[in-house]
């Protein structure tokens, strides 16, 4: 079963948050992860529990996947790029 993860992120510093970018990528793909949504135009229809800023919907093969790549040792050091660059939200779903 795929899993996913999304993240609601409020880029504070936008240079430094390429470099975030960049960098992550080549770990997502390494854990089996494919980029389906990364901060696209969105039409928000409803907003009662929360107002998003820019989504990023990362698709894995499963949760276990979606797991290594967040607890992994290489995003370990990228993850700080993201942590003191932005606010955001993370979460990971299962899909069907």
């Amino acid at each position: 079963m795929s899993a996913f993860i999304i993240v609601d992120t409020d880029i504070q510093n936008p240079t430094e948050y390429e470099a975030y970018k960049r960098l992550t990528k080549p770990i997502v793909e390494k854990y089996g992860g494919v980029y389906r949504v990364r901060g696209g135009a969105m039409d928000i229809r409803q907003s009662e529990l929360w107002m998003p800023t820019r989504i990023v919907i990362v698709e894995f093969p499963d949760r276990k996947s979606a797991q290594a790549f967040v607890d992994s040792k290489e995003y370990e050091p990228v993850k700080l790029l993201r942590i003191n660059n932005a606010k955001c939200t993370l979460f990971i779903v299962d899909g069907d």
